[in-house]
């Protein structure tokens, strides 16, 4: 055991000795105080920033939900005025802002991403977003190939969507949630800065009792002149790293600038190879259905020459062959009629002229129809189930549409098969699949056993000038035409078919409830057929408005040979002139497309002024001379015809007249 002298011990205990070690404990209790403090202020200032952080954060999703809504406004407001006038540029302008809130969308789904009920609302505004993308780019589509009207009717149904007011309220719902995180964050802030500064104002007062004992304990001087100068190399280092941090992160970003740079313009690139893809696919299209037009065009003026001709030399030959020659040109007449009629409904230029029609009745009165042009090989079967519908279609274009449907199935089955139409009453859900809003439908199907279609065929079936059949064996008009109409009429149409098995096309029309209590017409092929009505009604006096002098001169003769009195005029103007000069008149017969007033508003006109008389529209082309409203309660006469169906048609409009006047009995 060691043992010490009392000099030794005398020494340890002295009064020095003691000062020394009080002014030592002293300074490691102040030291020890100072780095508690210090840390508790780092500690403070670390939640402070975190709290400021996350303020940022609810602040961002704020910002961004706003700037989607606005991107969105702007989008549909680009829209509308794109259906209007059909710029370009505002169609440019509705795509960007699109792909702006797509953008702002998925940043939106980035932030939220560890906030589930922020997420869960952004889930279902993605569907939402999803859904309004769709109804926009109906409108947008018919935009694009130039049916404003169409366009316009549709932005106009598609403002009305619920998806708009889903949309504002899930965003509403976003924001509120990001602004009671921004509150409770923002109280949570508030309270890290209070903290921070007590604890900076609890160091300052620890810095003047440090103060104090370094002037009590000189000795301490040096000590703390020596970690003055390590922290002063050490913020000097910390600067340095801080320099050399802020031009790394300067190079980086102009390295990201550059490539946001090189893909917008690898994107502007890919947009203008995509369009002149798409102008050259156009260009080629419409090369195969200009050439269909012109080989069956050229084969019917073959046949209406050539029987001309011939009837002609055996007219002078005095042969009995004269009139089958004169059928034949007939024939080539008619299928030149049929197809230009065609080109008409496929370019939406023949007006609708809608009535109540029962469609079990319209299908099995085609049968007759069906069984001559498709053939004796073709085996042919209606079903009408039950007692179906009401629909307020035009039977005359419903027709062709379901006649169009069984020429493409029998060429499908290349003229052998079974082609099964039924009619049936229809109810489509929310949420089934197509196109056609819920509601009460009728449902026409054509099924053949035919060949089939591949997936990519029945991709693309509806689009226009898309066709399977080689040069020279069509039109290309097809289907097009079909989904055309049936979409004005507010419906829809589906395809469903595998290779080698057949194929089924549903037509769905909405059901007519608006003229509940009117009796469905009866299909008619139209005036322009042969027609077995005998005529019954003979002298009336006739206003004649036609501006070509051949027709003109043409339907002269033609109302003469059925004995009426005949009153020719080249234009609206001088109608109105000779009906103002006085005279009876019983009939206004007028065409449609002319130059300066045109057919309809002529008739306005006249009508107010002389409700009396019967009016007949004779049309080859409508345009923009007149819409569907406009032809109906009137007949409608299209060109070519027969003087058969001109007397037809005489008869019915006269007979349909309100209050008809004296006329004289054939």
């Amino acid at each position: 055991m060691a043992t010490y002298s009392p000099q030794v011990l005398a020494r340890s205990f002295s009064p020095n000795s003691m000062r020394r070690l009080a002014a030592t404990a002293v300074a490691c209790l102040a030291a020890l105080l100072f780095i508690a403090v210090v840390a508790m202020v780092a500690r403070s200032n670390s939640q402070r920033d975190e709290a400021l952080v996350r303020e940022q954060h609810s602040y961002d999703i704020i910002v961004l939900t706003n700037g989607l809504d606005a991107s969105l406004a702007r989008a549909e407001a680009a829209l509308g005025h794109y259906v209007i006038n059909s710029d370009r540029r505002t169609g440019t302008i509705f795509n960007d802002e699109w792909v702006r809130a797509e953008g702002q969308l998925r940043r939106l789904g980035q932030i939220t991403i560890d906030q589930p009920e922020q997420a869960a609302l952004v889930r279902h505004l993605n569907r939402l977003f999803a859904a309004r993308r769709q109804e926009v780019g109906s409108a947008a589509a018919f935009a694009n190939v130039g049916k404003g009207w169409y366009a316009i009717g549709m932005f106009n149904r598609v403002g009305e969507s619920p998806n708009v007011r889903e949309i504002a309220n899930t965003l509403a719902k976003i924001t509120a949630n990001a602004r009671a995180r921004l509150d409770a964050r923002s109280a949570a802030t508030s309270f890290s800065v209070e903290r921070s500064n007590s604890f900076a104002t609890l160091l300052s007062v620890l810095g003047l009792a440090l103060v104090a004992l370094a002037i009590l304990l000189g000795w301490m001087a040096a000590a703390a002149a020596n970690q003055r100068r390590n922290a002063t190399d050490l913020a000097e280092a910390e600067s340095e790293r801080a320099t050399l941090l802020e031009l790394a992160v300067a190079d980086r970003t102009q390295a990201l600038r550059d490539a946001n740079d090189q893909l917008r313009l690898e994107a502007e690139t890919r947009l203008r190879a995509e369009a002149q893809l798409a102008q050259s696919q156009k260009m080629e299209a419409v090369g195969l259905l200009t050439g269909g037009i012109a080989h069956d065009f050229n084969n019917m003026l073959a046949v209406i020459v050539g029987g001309l001709e011939l009837a002609r030399r055996k007219l002078a030959q005095g042969s009995p062959d004269t009139d089958a020659h004169l059928a034949s040109a007939m024939e080539g007449a008619d299928r030149a009629a049929a197809l230009t009629r065609r080109l008409l409904s496929f370019s939406r230029s023949e007006p609708l002229l809608p009535d109540s029609v029962s469609p079990g009745e319209l299908v099995r009165g085609m049968s007759d129809l069906l069984d001559r042009t498709l053939g004796e090989r073709i085996a042919v079967s209606v079903t009408v189930k039950g007692e179906t519908w009401p629909i307020w279609a035009d039977a005359h274009q419903l027709e062709n549409a379901i006649l169009n449907l069984a020429v493409n199935a029998r060429d499908a089955m290349d003229g052998v098969g079974r082609l099964a139409m039924v009619v049936a009453n229809a109810r489509i859900k929310t949420g089934d699949a197509g196109q056609a809003p819920p509601g009460d439908y009728v449902r026409i199907d054509v099924t053949d056993t035919g060949c089939g279609m591949s997936p990519d065929v029945m991709a693309r079936a509806f689009e226009p000038f898309f066709t399977t059949k080689p040069v020279g064996k069509g039109t290309g008009l097809g289907l097009s035409q079909i989904f055309g109409l049936v979409r004005q009429l507010g419906g829809d149409v589906t395809i469903a078919s595998r290779i080698g098995t057949g194929t089924t096309i549903s037509l769905f029309l909405p059901r007519d409830t608006t003229h509940a209590g009117a009796t469905p017409a009866r299909q008619s092929r139209g005036l322009n057929a042969a027609n077995t009505v005998a005529p019954d009604i003979a002298g009336l006096s006739i206003v004649l408005v036609e501006d070509d002098p051949r027709v003109h001169a043409s339907m002269l003769a033609a109302l003469g040979e059925l004995g009426h009195h005949v009153k020719g005029c080249t234009n609206a103007e001088h109608a109105i002139e000779l009906l103002a000069s006085g005279g009876h008149t019983d009939l206004l017969l007028t065409d449609v497309m002319m130059a300066g007033m045109t057919g309809p508003e002529l008739v306005e006109r006249v009508h107010h002024a002389y409700p009396d008389i019967a009016i007949l529209f004779v049309t080859g082309y409508v345009g923009e001379a007149g819409t569907s409203d406009q032809f109906v309660g009137h007949e409608v006469l299209r060109k070519p015809f027969t003087i058969a169906a001109l007397n037809a048609a005489i008869q019915k409009t006269v007979k349909r007249r309100p209050a008809p006047p004296e006329i004289r009995a054939a």
